[in-house]
């Protein structure tokens, strides 16, 4: 036998030894239960909260399957998936228990286990039962590490978990085998994004193209979106200017054997920014005016004393409970608190409890500067069924008051009727009063803005050959545009009339977002021509002097103005020097961006 053969087998000697070696080390895993359960926060953006814990599992730090990819890894091997499954789901329900945790739990689980033949449900229920937990608060999270391709009987499987009251989530959207179709076929309360499209998404706008998407169909879907390894302080901040409602990642937590049972106010505060929004200008009124002054509780009250503050005032239907930073941390309702009194003995048994132990601690949270879209966002998804229901105002982190979702409701459909009358019918975007109420909103702020002018060259001939319906279709095109390429949580579109638009824009990469919307323009707008309008670059169509000449295809000109708020100035001077520049902008050939370098 050569020496290369007989190397060749020690190899396989080796391997076969260190194989052998890792099963037992498995083995002993499971026999001794030695895996440990690290909890990471998931935060809530709109409260600054935590709004639960992931649960994220290790074996023993002195052992080669300490990384949990490598542990699944062996247990798939050895067919043995199910049984460590369950190992990790008890020891993350254990350790969630021990530690005192809030919020809502999410466990880790492989949909391979669940669709082995081995595998026995109900027993996660039973262990939550044995130790006090409610499935009401917790998710089973799906990570997918292998392909999933039986769909059917994997939704199956979910939707018994759902009649238990468990909630699903799926990990790692845009990483995993099957991304989209395993989405729309599992149809899960939570989706968390991978980290592949959140690190430095602050400065990719294809990853936040991607992201946004994700979280329109999420909403069609009823469905919350978490986004993952979240790192720096622009990240987060993107996120939350976006609109995404959940996020996790290293810059709130390391997952930790303890993790915190708070975020540090610190990690929300971002420099500022404008809020004016693009699409809600008509929702920028904060709440304010829903705040309704109401009592409070501390930890030292007892039932009693909310008792009577209920008999003294028929029309306070809840009381908050606050601890000694005046930090609201639960809600005493009058419904159930009367309900438990009525009952025979239920107040000389309950009356001298504490309020700690009767408070409702899913309570939502609203800071009184927020405008009604936040609140309205955050109201929709936390209490669906609660149309009489209370939330809390705070100001600064302290209580304020309280809010009624019912009133939320009135200001809303206040708000709608308003929209109805200033927004243009064919787009929808605002008219001129909104337009103008945005200008003097930044000027008093003495915000930083730029305002484009965008007119639409040769669409009258257009309109005049082609007709009105295909007009309309140009119409909206250029808002569509608009809509893409603008920045949503800065910047404001307006629709003067007729085919001109106003952007007032509070990015700072405006220029750039200029030039995507003439270049998107330009290779979208000659869909709209004839095959022989195309090949001949354009039309024939009555001049405004009635004469008979060529058209080329139709172009944009974009005209911008850089107002200076702190001279004397109102919307109607900014109104002026923009229609100036636009002027300018439509005397350059084709599609074209005047800049106008004075500050008005």
């Amino acid at each position: 036998m050569g020496d290369n053969a007989v190397r060749l087998l020690h190899s396989v000697d080796e391997q076969t030894q260190s194989s052998h070696e890792i099963r037992l080390l498995f083995l002993d895993i499971l026999h001794n239960n030695t895996v440990t359960a690290l909890f990471q926060p998931i935060i809530d953006f709109n409260r600054q909260t935590i709004f639960g814990y992931e649960s994220l599992i290790r074996g023993p730090s002195d052992n080669p399957l300490h990384n949990p990819v490598m542990l699944f890894d062996v247990a798939r091997r050895e067919g043995s998936l199910t049984e460590l499954d369950l190992l990790c789901r008890r020891a993350g329900i254990r350790g969630f228990k021990e530690k005192r945790l809030g919020g809502k739990l999410f466990l880790n689980t492989t949909p391979q286990g669940l669709l082995e033949p081995g595998h026995r449900t109900g027993l996660t229920l039973e262990f939550l039962h044995e130790i006090g937990l409610k499935p009401e608060n917790v998710v089973i999270e799906l990570t997918e590490q292998y392909p999933l391709t039986d769909f059917s009987v994997m939704g199956n499987a979910l939707e018994h978990y759902r009649r238990m009251g468990f909630e699903i989530a799926i990990d790692d959207l845009g990483a995993g085998y099957s991304g989209l179709r395993r989405w729309s076929e599992l149809r899960p309360e939570y989706v968390k994004v991978d980290r592949h499209f959140i690190q430095n998404i602050h400065a990719d706008p294809v990853k936040q193209s991607f992201v946004r998407s994700i979280a329109d169909i999420a909403k069609g879907l009823n469905c919350k979106v978490i986004a993952e390894g979240i790192e720096s302080r622009e990240e987060s901040q993107t996120l939350m200017d976006m609109g995404i409602a959940y996020g996790q990642g290293y810059y709130f937590a390391r997952p930790q054997s303890v993790p915190p049972y708070s975020i540090p106010e610190v990690l929300f505060r971002f420099p500022d920014r404008s809020q004016v929004k693009n699409q809600l200008w008509q929702n920028r009124e904060n709440i304010a005016d829903l705040l309704t002054d109401a009592p409070f509780l501390t930890r030292s009250n007892i039932l009693e004393d909310a008792y009577q503050y209920f008999v003294e005032d028929d029309m306070l239907s809840a009381i908050a409970v606050v601890d000694e930073h005046l930090s609201p941390v639960g809600l005493i309702r009058r419904s159930r608190l009367l309900s438990t009194f009525s009952s025979q003995y239920g107040r000389s048994l309950h009356g001298a409890k504490s309020v700690l132990n009767f408070m409702d601690r899913l309570i939502v949270v609203v800071e009184k500067s927020w405008n009604i879209e936040q609140v309205s966002n955050l109201v929709t998804d936390n209490m669906k069924s609660q149309i009489e229901a209370d939330f809390i105002i705070i100001e600064n982190g302290k209580y304020a008051g309280l809010g009624k979702v019912l009133g939320l409701l009135k200001k809303i459909t206040d708000l709608q009727i308003r929209n109805a009358r200033y927004a243009n019918p064919l787009t929808l975007l605002p008219g001129n009063v909104p337009i103008y109420e945005c200008l003097d909103q930044l000027i008093a702020e003495q915000q930083q803005f730029a305002v484009a002018y965008c007119d639409i060259d040769n669409f009258k001939p257009y309109n005049d050959v082609y007709g009105y319906g295909e007009g309309d279709k140009v119409i909206k095109l250029i808002a569509d545009i608009l809509r893409g390429e603008v920045h949503k949580a800065d910047d404001f579109i307006g629709h003067v009339g007729g085919d001109d638009f106003i952007i007032i824009f509070s990015s700072q990469d405006w220029t750039e977002r200029c030039d995507r919307i003439l270049q998107e323009f330009s290779s979208q707008i000659s869909e709209l021509y004839t095959e022989e309008d195309r090949c001949r670059g354009g039309i024939y169509s009555l001049s405004r002097e009635g004469e008979e000449r060529f058209f080329p295809i139709m172009s944009l000109s974009i005209g911008v103005v850089l107002p200076n708020t702190r001279q004397f100035i109102s919307h109607h001077d900014i109104a002026n020097m923009a229609s100036h520049a636009k002027h300018n902008a439509k005397n350059i050939q084709g599609n074209s961006l005047f800049i106008e370098r004075r500050h008005c």
